[in-house]
Parts: structure tokens; sequence; C-alpha cells
């Protein structure tokens, strides 16, 4: 149920995926939860400015239900996004959603 999506403006990522390996397995390890529930995703190429600036940026969302934890998330997310793309972290967003169950869908039901 834990779900990491992340928009790049950079149209091109070495090692994509990797990068959505590495990330789903932080997101599991952080939330506590089973990475076989872990979603990541990666769009690269989004049109976006951060500041005025075209240079790369990102943004980030991630939902779970339960299990968040913002700081540790948005450090550890941040420094695997700069390692891996170049995004410096001062130019990466992240937004946190904790979702009741009954409103995440899965496997023709809802968790709640």
């Amino acid at each position: 149920m834990p779900l990491i999506n992340v928009r790049l403006s950079s149209s091109q990522v070495a090692n994509a995926e990797e990068l959505l390996k590495e990330l789903s397995s932080e997101l599991a390890n952080l939330t506590g939860k089973p990475e076989s529930y872990v979603m990541s995703l990666l769009q690269p190429g989004i049109p976006m400015i951060f500041g005025s600036s075209k240079d790369p940026c990102c943004y980030v969302e991630v939902k779970s239900i339960g299990g968040l934890h913002p700081h540790k998330m948005t450090e550890s997310f941040c420094n695997i996004i700069n390692i891996r793309t170049g995004i410096p972290t001062n130019r990466i967003y992240i937004g946190f959603e904790d979702i009741p169950p009954s409103l995440w869908g899965f496997d023709k039901k809802t968790f709640g």
C-alpha cells in the first residue's frame, strides 16, 4: 500500500530501474510495511520550474496507510534521488499523505 511517485524535470535517468528498486526498498523499510505491497513510479521529463529556474528539479509524492515518518523519509529520499540523478536536495519537494484504509483499493477491495 505504500506508494512513492517521483516526477523529474530531467528527461533521462541513468539506471532508472535501480532507482525504483532502491526507493521501493527504502519505503518498505521506513514504513515497516512488506515490500510486496510497495509501488514505486518514476516519471522523467515532466516540465517543471522551481524558484523561477528551469534547472533540474523533482517532486515526490509518498502515500501510505500509516507508517509515515516525514522527517526521516525526506532526508533519505532526497539523498537517494540526489545520488542517483544529481538533482540537488534543495530542488526536491516531497509531499506526504496518510490515506485512510477505506480509501485505498487493492485486489478488488479496500484495506478497510
